[in-house]
């Protein structure tokens, strides 16, 4: 194991030149009148977008604004995969009793909702404006050190070019401490990698949050080297698995509820996104190669495709051009290149459950334009809820989309008098 490096981005001229002639060689389709959205992206938006893009988009500007970010890399070894160089922004907030707080973005997920699957677009942009508000200190709320990694294969985290990461497999990790193992029936290659981070910065006890492909990873974690490292855990994303026969009283239970019309309308709008937005994932779980040369050739193929989802999978937020662009952006600078975004989903197989057990407290926050909704009588049977808090906006991206609520909710959970204060010995958060 390295140690930490700081790291600057530091995309190269050539890079951007090509960039720039790949625009100017844009051939764009024909769309069927008034499509709208009903077809996917829109045909203006993305000339609107590629002609900024080429012409009007100035990527230093916000590369600047991205190296204002604490930013490190380090090389950690994971069992079976070798050494992987992971990107990551690492900021310590100046209160004596700050809370150690692993944050991972989303990445293509999958959750499962009655045997299908769903999964989003994210990276380390998705932090931003959380980090300085976890990070304040106040004597109101609790304050955090924030480690937010990108995931191996985004932005400037190192790829993977075995078969294999992600999935499950029997597995005894030795921690970066050397002090103890665990044996693990289901294990995430990314989940040992975080964890052995978060030990390597000395933070042998920390809570997580996580949102997307992020809830799975840190509810793992949890449940894996929680209560000795992961002393809690907070998820935007709450799913499980559906209710079966082989789990009676909570499939009773769920049957018998009486839902809101919050929640019918929450359980309308999953069983749409099943019907209606899953195609890009069964292309990108069963033939990922084949589509990574078009993103890997395209600028405005990866825009159009990852910016669908940016707009439909939030509600109703504001997106500037440049936003869009620079989350775009970074996927076409990438490290790996952004073909290993989507060779992901190919690796996860079958590895993925909806809500792993642990026993350690779990926080819930629920926004209304999830794609996925669970009823809280199922989720409730899944862990030891301790905390649950419910919005009356936001989407699938909540710590860009509504920074405030979510980090509202992660200090009343672990504030003076939150279900899980004081979780972490010597953190109270002040």
């Amino acid at each position: 194991m390295t140690s930490e490096q700081p790291f600057k981005i530091a995309v190269s001229d050539d890079a951007l030149a090509l960039l720039k002639r790949k625009l100017d060689d844009t051939r764009l389709p024909d769309e069927v009148n008034a499509a709208e959205w009903a077809y996917g992206a829109p045909l203006a938006d993305i000339r609107r977008l590629a002609n900024r893009w080429k012409d009007g988009y100035d990527w230093r500007t916000h590369e600047r604004k991205l190296n204002a970010l604490p930013m490190f890399t380090r090389t950690i070894a994971v069992k079976k995969f070798g050494e992987l160089d992971v990107h990551y922004v690492h900021q310590k907030s100046t209160a004596k009793g700050a809370i150690p707080l692993l944050f991972v973005h989303g990445l293509p997920r999958r959750a499962i909702i009655k045997s299908h699957m769903c999964a989003g677009p994210g990276c380390f942009l998705e932090v931003t404006k959380v980090l300085p508000l976890l990070t304040a200190v106040s004597v109101d709320h609790p304050s955090f050190h924030v480690v937010a990694p990108s995931l191996p294969g985004y932005a400037w985290s190192e790829g993977v070019l075995e078969k294999g990461f992600n999935a499950k497999y029997y597995a005894e990790v030795t921690l970066a401490l050397g002090s103890s193992c665990y044996c693990a029936d289901h294990l995430y290659p990314t989940t040992q990698l975080f964890n052995k981070l978060m030990i390597s910065l000395g933070y042998t006890e920390y809570v997580t949050q996580g949102g997307d492909w992020g809830h799975i990873l840190t509810l793992t974690a949890a449940s894996l080297y929680g209560p000795k490292h992961v002393k809690a855990s907070h998820t935007n994303f709450p799913i499980c698995e559906p209710p079966t026969f082989g789990t009676p009283i909570v499939l009773l239970q769920c049957l018998i509820a009486s839902f809101t019309s919050r929640e019918r309308d929450a359980a309308a709008a999953s069983q749409n996104f099943l019907k209606n937005g899953m195609g890009y994932f069964r292309e990108q779980s069963t033939k990922p190669q084949t589509l990574g040369f078009s993103l890997a050739d395209s600028p405005v193929g990866l825009l159009a495709w990852i910016y669908e989802k940016l707009v439909t999978w939030t509600d109703s937020y504001p997106w500037t051009d440049d936003e869009v662009l620079t989350w775009i952006s970074i996927y076409w600078f990438s490290r790996a290149g952004p073909a290993a975004s989507v060779r992901i989903y190919y690796e996860i197989g079958d590895a993925v459950i909806g809500f792993p057990g642990t026993t350690v407290p779990v926080g819930l926050s629920f926004f209304p334009k999830e794609l996925a909704r669970f009823p809280k009588p199922l989720l409730r049977s899944k862990g030891n809820i301790v905390f649950e808090s419910d919005h009356d906006d936001g989407g699938h991206f909540a710590a860009y989309e509504k920074p405030e609520a979510l980090v509202g909710d992660l200090r009343k959970m672990f504030g003076k008098s939150g279900p899980a204060a004081g979780v972490v010995p010597g953190c109270d958060g002040y």
